[in-house]
């Protein structure tokens, strides 16, 4: 017979079924819940899954495009800091910033309205405080800032600037003072002063970064800890490493290597970009041989140091990291559908785990942990 010869305190006896439920189901207290959004151009609609703990996708939702019928080229996603509102990009006329509402339990979509983009836009992002949304075009050479309504819908363009051919990229620096336009015809990186206050766009002194002729500079990423810049060129497949100056802004190039796999031959067709949350692996898309390339990144330099590449989705326009580090999940404009890979945290190295459906011509992926 057990006795007790003392009473525990409530709150360690809570404390201890907590942990017991935990073992026993698996469940940790006070999980995050991990969703991922997948843009999708030819369906016009957005795949929503669940992801577990072990990388297993659930197809959760597929949220319709409401008031648009015609696809197009590519669909690309921004979710608000606030982790409130959902935004797509819908680049057939007319062309619209289509918001939804994120539900903070399920991570499920509902649709709250639908506002005017300038022009056909590549990509978009939100700024660090959510007032803003930053849009550039491809086809259109410009880049525009729209004012973002309390629920998150954009009201009419408050900049709209012209660019260098084919705008590519628009993004916010990490302390949200500067952003950066990538112009893949002109090989070139626009530099404005952002007034985050105001909401104005100033061009910087100097007013661009040059790159090297004919890479076409395409999707960059800052590294976690605000010091350096990576850089993917379409057109000749190079990842570029930059020194990042907060202060000014300024860009410095420090490295640069290739995202295209061994014994590669053909023409280059580069695409996406992405760090982990710890700033230890980078990856990098490339659609002519359908590969993730990966990097290991040296938190004190920058540098880059390949560590290989492996196939997945045709056509890789799109991939993404989740918030904890551990998966990568790519999409295929030519597939329709979407692989998920396991980052070994010691090697940075990928290994496949599962494919699953999405709608057609997926492009974009985003990743959102909700508590």
């Amino acid at each position: 017979m057990l006795r007790l010869t003392r009473r525990a305190a409530p709150g360690a006896a809570i404390a201890t079924t907590l942990t017991f439920l935990a073992l026993v189901t698996g469940v940790r207290a006070g999980m995050a819940e991990t969703f991922a959004y997948v843009g999708n151009a030819d369906s016009n609609n957005v795949s929503v899954f669940k992801m577990a703990e072990d990388g297993e996708m659930t197809p959760v939702q597929t949220a319709a495009f409401t008031g648009v019928d015609k696809p197009a080229s590519s669909t690309p996603l921004a979710i608000t800091p606030d982790k409130r509102v959902l935004i797509a990009g819908v680049r057939s006329q007319p062309f619209l910033a289509v918001s939804f509402a994120i539900d903070p339990k399920t991570g499920q979509l509902s649709h709250v309205g639908n506002g005017p983009l300038a022009d056909s836009m590549a990509n978009i992002a939100v700024d660090r405080g959510g007032k803003f949304l930053f849009s550039a075009s491809y086809g259109g050479n410009k880049v525009a800032l729209n004012p973002l309504q309390a629920n998150g819908v954009a009201r009419e363009p408050k900049q709209v600037i012209p660019t260098g051919p084919n705008a590519h990229a628009f993004l916010p620096s990490p302390d949200n003072r500067f952003a950066f336009a990538t112009n893949l015809g002109s090989d070139q990186i626009l530099a404005f002063a952002f007034d985050a206050t105001a909401g104005t766009l100033t061009p910087s002194d100097p007013p661009a970064i040059k790159v090297p002729e004919k890479s076409g500079p395409r999707h960059f990423v800052f590294h976690p800890n605000g010091k350096f810049v990576y850089l993917v060129h379409e057109l000749n497949g190079d990842v570029a490493a930059f020194s990042y100056e907060a202060k000014s802004g300024a860009w410095t190039e420090i490295q640069r290597t290739t995202a295209l796999p061994e014994g590669f031959s053909g023409k280059p067709w580069a695409a996406d970009i992405h760090i982990t949350p710890d700033g230890r692996f980078l990856y990098a898309s490339e659609r002519t041989t359908n590969t993730l390339a990966a990097y290991k990144v040296d938190a004190a330099s920058g540098k880059l140091t390949t560590i290989g590449s492996v196939p997945t989705e045709k056509q890789p326009r799109g991939f993404h990291i989740d918030p904890t580090g551990r998966y990568l999940a790519a999409v295929g404009e030519l597939s329709d559908s979407m692989t998920v890979y396991a980052i070994d945290q010691s090697s940075g190295a990928l290994a496949k785990l599962k494919s699953y459906p999405t709608g057609k011509k997926p492009n974009w992926v985003e990743f959102l942990s909700l508590p």
